[in-house]
């Protein structure tokens, strides 16, 4: 499926000291995953069985305000996200948009240059269909972005409000 909209990973420069202190201070623990299928937002893909990864407290908002000036008050949260427990190659391109699970719940919520949410909307990923999470996806992206003052997206899992991805505009 081709897109419009690319799903970006948390920075390799993030990464790194991610992978020495979180955003929440806390100092980063890898281990082993038994059973893989953990949403990396390092790589874009679900972790295999045996992988090193670390489950961190990442804060995207406040990162993006600090690189642009944007003051995001109340809206700034942080949550815990998987990455790889070491430096990993990123996504693999052209890999359509991440997460597009058949089924699953999502959440897109927009921002303005400020930092301060101007919506979202629950996004329910169709059950069936090759690439059809994909398609919906990107949908609901191209919705978001249809409002000028659209910043930056980013998508979450409705269930764990977790960062998955964010967007921004081109």
């Amino acid at each position: 499926m081709t897109t419009t909209h690319t799903a970006l990973p948390i920075p390799p420069a993030v990464l790194a000291s991610l992978r020495l202190r979180d955003d929440a201070g806390r100092p980063c623990t890898p281990y082993e995953d038994p059973e893989g299928g953990a949403p990396l937002r390092c790589c874009l893909r679900r972790s295999r069985p045996g992988e090193l990864i670390a489950l961190v407290s990442y804060a995207p908002l406040r990162r993006w305000a600090a690189a642009t000036g944007a003051d995001p008050g109340a809206y700034d949260e942080q949550g815990p996200v998987f990455v790889h427990g070491a430096e990993c190659p990123g996504p693999a391109a052209g890999s359509g948009h991440p997460f597009a699970n058949a089924g699953a719940l999502r959440t897109v919520r927009r921002y303005d240059a400020a930092g301060r949410i101007l919506g979202g909307r629950v996004l329910a990923l169709p059950e069936a269909g090759a690439g059809a999470g994909d398609a919906a996806v990107e949908r609901a992206l191209s919705e978001a972005f249809a409002d000028p003052d659209t910043a930056l997206v980013h998508v979450r899992a409705a269930e764990y409000g977790c960062f998955l991805f964010e967007v921004r505009r081109a």
